[in-house]
């Protein structure tokens, strides 16, 4: 490597392998060794990121002339990554009673509702405009992880161009 290419080619290793990381978090169910809260709705199959994948793929990231940038086009990316509350809307009830009806298995018996079923029903009685928490389950962002990367690859990419890094 030519040392007037080392600050573009070590920006895309880390671009590249960041990517790579923050796409495995979706499979280790965790913002690399932090655990992502379990769905409180009980009876779901799948993860609770990964019902479509669409999440998942809609990672991008790009060099800019500051650095990395990542993002995502998925409109709820990043309530998801770091958590919060949403306004409840006519249309969320909507879906909540949906799938209360199908939870329930259009059953009369009101006595015996599985628990995702009273959960679903319990969500559908909110009211609109009413706030509701969403639990953070970062995805992408900083984490000691990402700096042993970044680290691993200035250190390599120096050694490439046979200069020693600095030491602490």
């Amino acid at each position: 490597m030519k040392p007037e290419d080392f600050l573009k080619t070590t920006l895309t290793d880390i671009k590249v392998k960041l990517t790579d990381e923050f796409d495995k978090n979706f499979e280790r169910k965790a913002f690399f060794d932090e655990k992502w809260p379990q769905p409180k709705l009980h009876n779901r199959r799948g993860s609770v990121m990964m019902r479509s994948g669409k999440l998942r793929r809609s990672i991008q990231s790009k060099l800019t002339s500051r650095g990395i940038e990542f993002s995502s086009a998925m409109p709820y990316a990043d309530i998801q990554n770091n958590g919060g509350k949403v306004e409840v809307t006519a249309k969320m009830k909507r879906f909540f009673w949906a799938m209360y009806y199908k939870a329930s298995n259009g059953s009369k018996n009101k006595t015996n509702l599985s628990i995702e079923a009273k959960q679903w029903k319990a969500l559908a009685l909110m009211k609109v405009g009413q706030k509701m928490k969403i639990e953070q389950r970062q995805f992408m962002g900083h984490h000691p992880q990402v700096d042993k990367f970044i680290k691993e690859i200035i250190t390599r990419n120096l050694n490439e161009l046979d200069i020693k890094p600095f030491k602490k």
